[in-house]
Parts: structure tokens; C-alpha cells; sequence
């Protein structure tokens, strides 16, 4: 009996320290049934036993929280300056053409490629799309646009 109090100890410090290393909320729920399967060896309950209280327990735990923890991690989502600059608009200052050009947004000169494919000539007014990497994703602005 000594070996399974030992064993459910040891698994559930592994565990432990494991959801410190990863904080994904995975091995908590294990770190929980093993501590409830300790105690269960700590009143000489067979092994058998002792393995389904561990997963009934982690299995119940998980099922009943994990859902609620992503939904609140769901909405810790910030988005990125440069996400910010989509839709604004840049100026071509090298031609963009089957490759790449660039363009200045705010100051700073961007790598960008046209949206269908189509060449943009230096001076022209262009709107960002999306952001590819360090590259924006760019289309002629219509002309009543400053």
C-alpha cells in the first residue's frame, strides 16, 4: 500500500509541475485525480479501484470546466498595430508590378503586392487589404477617396 501512496503522490507532483510548465490547462485535471486517488490509497482501497477513481474524476473535472476556461481564454484576443492598418491608404513609391512594389503607410515604407495581380504605377493611391507577413496586400483606392 505504501507503493501506490508514492505512486499517486509522485503523478500528481508530475502533473502539477507539467500545468506550470505549459499553463494550456491540459494536465490539471489529472493533477486533481491522482490527488483524490492518494487519498484513496491512503484508506487501502484496491489499485483497480484507485485507477477509476482517477479517471472518473479527471474525466469529470475536464468536462465540466474545461468548457467554461475556453470560453473565457476565448476572449483575451488583441489585435496587432498592424492589423490596425488595414484600410487605410498608402501611396505606391516603386511600381508594383508581377512581384511586389512598395508603398508608404504613415511614414514607413511597406513591401506590398496588388490584391488581383495588376500593376499599380509610383504616385498612385492604393488601400490596404490585408497583411501578408511584412508585406501588405494592397488595391487601387477609388478616386473620391483622400
Amino acid at each position: 500500500m505504501t507503493g501506490e501512496i508514492i505512486l499517486w503522490a509522485a503523478l500528481f507532483v508530475v502533473f502539477v509541475v507539467a500545468e506550470f510548465v505549459t499553463m494550456q490547462l491540459v494536465s490539471i485535471w489529472f493533477a486533481a485525480g491522482s490527488l483524490v486517488s492518494l487519498l484513496t490509497a491512503m484508506l487501502r482501497i484496491p489499485l483497480w479501484a484507485q485507477f477509476i477513481v482517477f479517471v472518473a474524476v479527471s474525466a469529470i473535472l475536464l468536462a465540466l470546466t474545461r468548457p467554461v476556461l475556453k470560453k473565457i481564454m476565448k476572449g483575451r484576443y488583441v489585435p496587432t498595430n498592424a492589423e490596425l492598418d488595414i484600410g487605410k491608404t498608402a501611396i505606391v513609391i516603386e511600381e508594383i508590378g508581377a512581384v511586389s512594389g512598395r508603398v508608404k503607410l504613415d511614414g514607413v515604407n511597406w513591401s506590398a503586392v496588388s490584391l488581383g495581380g495588376e500593376t499599380i504605377p509610383v504616385g498612385e493611391r492604393v488601400v490596404v487589404k490585408q497583411i501578408n507577413g511584412t508585406s501588405l496586400v494592397v488595391e487601387k483606392a477609388d478616386g473620391d477617396m483622400k
